[in-house]
């Protein structure tokens, strides 16, 4: 099933408990513009209200990049240091990304840059193909990072990865971004789709009230601790507890076989 977008930009499309969701720019390697970071948001808020997507997985158009950073043909004059265009694509560490209750899955190949790797650090799995490569540039364009996607990367990957991403700015491959924790597994070309799919079917047949309490959990985990809000955890957790789900999955146990979860 496909959703109806006000932009050709992106496509949003349902299937089997997955959405999917494709940057679709690929004349400029799904570089991103003005006109997909206006309907980002509005295609996470359907894929959130939706009881049939249980999960949700990003990927770029085409075979030569996720997304590839801003589309600087939109930058326009930028005139004197320090006084960039208005017109400026914003690149920030999500558009909404950071709040879907959902799982979502960052399915990588070719180019992973700049936004394009912020747009990866607000998944909550990165898989990437062996000819991924990722690459923060910001130092050789005279640009500034915002304080928000530092902070994801020196939580992902410390301290010292995450200065030399920073500061040398070039591009690290695949095995190299894994050895550092920046994604979560490499495969080969020929099995990203097939491996992201397994993975993304495996999560959506779990518990959607338990996968959406542990998501929560883990958000607030890495948050600063006085900024915590762990008694919206524990609502969530005792959700699970008096679901239906809850009955269901002890049944299926006990019966020994699979469980049908409805999210309630």
């Amino acid at each position: 099933m496909k959703l109806v977008l006000d932009t050709e930009k992106l496509i949003a499309e349902i299937e089997d408990g997955i959405g999917w969701l494709t940057f679709n720019n690929p004349d400029r390697r799904n570089a991103l513009s003005q006109e997909m970071v206006r309907a980002l948001p509005s295609v996470l808020d359907q894929f959130q209200e939706r009881d049939d997507v249980r999960i949700v997985v990003m990927r770029g158009a085409g075979t030569r990049a996720f997304v590839s950073g801003a589309d600087i043909s939109e930058f326009g004059d930028r005139g004197a240091p320090g006084n960039p265009s208005p017109d400026a694509p914003q690149v920030a560490p999500d558009w909404k990304l950071g709040s879907l209750e959902k799982p979502l899955i960052a399915m990588i190949r070719g180019y992973c840059i700049g936004g394009g790797l912020a747009v990866a650090l607000s998944a909550d799995i990165r898989i990437a193909a062996e000819d991924a490569q990722f690459a923060i540039p910001a130092a050789r364009l005279g640009l500034g990072y915002p304080f928000g996607g530092v902070r994801s990367l020196v939580d992902l990957v410390g301290q010292a990865c995450a200065s030399e991403i920073l500061f040398s700015a070039r591009r690290f491959s695949a095995d190299e971004a894994l050895g550092m924790g920046l994604i979560n597994r490499v495969v080969p070309i020929a099995e990203l789709e097939s491996s992201v799919r397994e993975l993304a079917q495996q999560i959506a047949a779990n518990a959607p009230l338990t996968v959406r309490a542990s998501k929560a959990a883990i958000g607030q985990a890495i948050r600063d601790p006085e900024k915590r809000d762990v008694a919206r955890c524990n609502r969530l957790l005792q959700d699970c507890f008096e679901s239906e789900d809850f009955i269901e999955g002890q049944r299926a146990f006990l019966e020994k076989r699979k469980p049908v979860f409805k999210g309630r």
